[in-house]
């Protein structure tokens, strides 16, 4: 088995701590994505696992193996970063060998670990070239087959498509998954975007400000979030928020001068909250007059309509197809109040 347990793991940086007391469970084969904004400390976290960072207090097992004090290459992992690091005097089969060849590996063995790093991603057509001759997704993928001719227990991916434009970015996050599932390695992913998390995650770990948020499987997070933060960060347009408070046993929301009657228990009366909605779960009331439409993103596919309320709440409402309204027009909005999501303002907790 090689899953990978973080106990009460952190982090110091001199005085200052960056990882406070961080435990998870990654399981066999899993690919765990880990996912935040800059500084929360997701890469921190990864370089503890691949032991690039001192551990300064708690415990990091690979499978049954402790090597919370292990050098580097004692650890059984191999990590991709995101600058590709390929040597550009070498070939492509010359790159991804080199760390074999350096080790004394036979060369017959190479050529063979090579052959089949080369046939999962292929690269067969491109084994004679050298990295000048490469696009941006060719330098990744051979930065890629460089750690599986390695053999390594547990892969780890540090931002590694950070570097390339749109199309390729999508083209590599298919190429990743298939992946992992012809190896089925355990595989640990750092990245702040959160389409690549949801996309590539059997697990995906919420972290800010150097703490775990929340843990679970992708569309967990995404419908059923523990807190504001992750609401917020999970899906992309974002979750709307509008302002609201506790009357009686309703919650008023300001912007549409209206009452929701959830069915979650809710504070004591004038409590402040918010209301979040996603924008799919939103729909344009032609009727209403409490928003103005002032952008819209027209892609074909689908439609983002930009709304600003009366009191200046902002809101993105999705739609599919073409839109039909116009910007500048004053509409209201509609949804189901099994699509609503309550948070505290104050604390930001999920109110259940």
């Amino acid at each position: 088995m090689t899953g990978v347990v973080l106990k009460n793991v952190v982090k110091k940086f001199g005085d200052v701590e960056v990882v406070h007391g961080v435990s998870l469970a990654i399981e066999d084969g899993e690919f765990c994505v880990f996912v935040g904004p800059s500084g929360c400390g997701k890469s921190t976290l990864m370089r503890m696992v691949a032991g690039l960072e001192v551990t300064t207090s708690g415990s990091i097992h690979i499978g049954s193996l402790d090597v919370t004090k292990l050098d580097p290459a004692e650890r059984g992992v191999a990590m991709v970063f995101q600058t590709y690091a390929l040597y550009p005097h070498m070939t492509v089969e010359e790159n991804m060998g080199f760390g074999l060849r350096m080790n004394g590996v036979p060369k017959d063995v190479i050529r063979k670990k090579v052959a089949e790093a080369s046939r999962i991603l292929k690269l067969d057509a491109y084994m004679d070239r050298k990295p000048k001759a490469l696009s941006g997704g060719q330098r990744q993928r051979v930065a890629i087959g460089r750690t599986i001719v390695r053999g390594p227990d547990v892969f780890l991916f540090d931002e590694p498509l950070s570097n390339l434009d749109a199309e390729l970015r999508v083209e590599m996050r298919v190429e990743i998954a298939r992946l992992h599932k012809e190896i089925g390695a355990t595989m640990i992913y750092v990245t702040h975007d959160q389409v690549e998390a949801m996309t590539l995650a059997d697990k995906i770990v919420v972290l800010r400000d150097g703490n775990i948020e929340q843990v679970g499987k992708p569309l967990e997070l995404y419908e059923d979030p523990d807190n504001r933060f992750v609401a917020g960060f999970i899906g992309s347009p974002s979750m709307n928020f509008l302002g609201a408070r506790v009357q009686d046993n309703e919650v008023f929301v300001t912007s549409l001068a209206a009452s929701l009657s959830p069915s979650v228990a809710l504070p004591a009366r004038g409590t402040e909250i918010e209301v979040g909605i996603r924008p799919e779960h939103l729909s344009i009331d032609p009727d209403g007059n409490q928003f103005r439409i002032d952008f819209i993103e027209c892609l074909g596919g689908m439609s983002y309509l930009h709304l600003t309320s009366d009191n200046g709440e902002r809101v993105v409402v999705a739609e599919i197809g073409i839109c039909q309204f116009q910007e500048q027009a004053a509409v209201g909005l509609a949804f189901d109040l099994g699509d609503v999501r309550l948070f505290e303002r104050k604390s930001g907790k999920r109110l259940r």
